[in-house]
């Protein structure tokens, strides 16, 4: 029988387990659940977190490809989205879909059009709006490396069943709502 050699890097600690990062069960009370079960969702957990961590190096690394700030993004893939629907975007809903001022959103735009991303141009049917396109050579950047890249993402959905998915989504959705910050749910008091 062998010696297994010591790993040179030791695992970090799980920071969601719970005997770790909650020891005196104050903020969750564990009680009513197996230790196996504690494990288990400290994994779960983990692996969230490591799914966050991948889609946040999957958006820097397209955000450095492209040369463009995270709003920048967000706002060319409205523009994809707006291009492949066949919809007009206009500055207005731009603004409203990335929930930034009218101001913010004309410098964006003058970013966006100095860069060679967008195309300003009248509206086809409203003469006092806009219409912005985005680019075919900025399209076909952001389809062939960040677009072919984040739908990877569904190979991983289509590899569950049909009630594997809905298991899945049904816990995501109730999980977001459980961690929803409110508006003034923290505010320091006497705001």
């Amino acid at each position: 029988m062998t010696d297994q050699p010591e790993d040179p890097q030791p695992r970090s600690p799980n920071v969601y387990d719970l005997d770790a990062s909650d020891p005196d069960s104050r903020l969750v009370d564990r009680a009513e659940h197996t230790p196996e079960t504690i494990s288990q969702i400290g994994e779960l957990m983990a692996a969230l977190a490591a799914l966050r961590a991948a889609e946040q190096r999957l958006s820097d690394a397209s955000q450095r490809y492209m040369k463009l700030g995270p709003t920048d993004m967000k706002a060319l893939h409205f523009l994809i989205v707006a291009r492949n629907t066949k919809k007009v975007a206009t500055p207005g809903a731009i603004a409203q879909h990335l929930e930034i001022s009218t101001a913010s959103t004309t410098k964006l735009l003058d970013r966006l059009e100095a860069g060679g991303h967008i195309v300003r141009a009248p509206h086809p049917s409203d003469r006092r709006a806009l219409a912005i396109t985005i680019t075919d050579s900025t399209y076909e950047a952001a389809v062939e490396t960040v677009g072919r890249q984040q739908a990877k993402r569904f190979h991983a959905a289509a590899r569950l069943t049909w009630d594997e998915r809905e298991v899945v989504i049904r816990f995501l959705k109730d999980m977001t709502n459980e961690i929803q910050v409110y508006d003034g749910q923290w505010d320091p008091p006497g705001l």
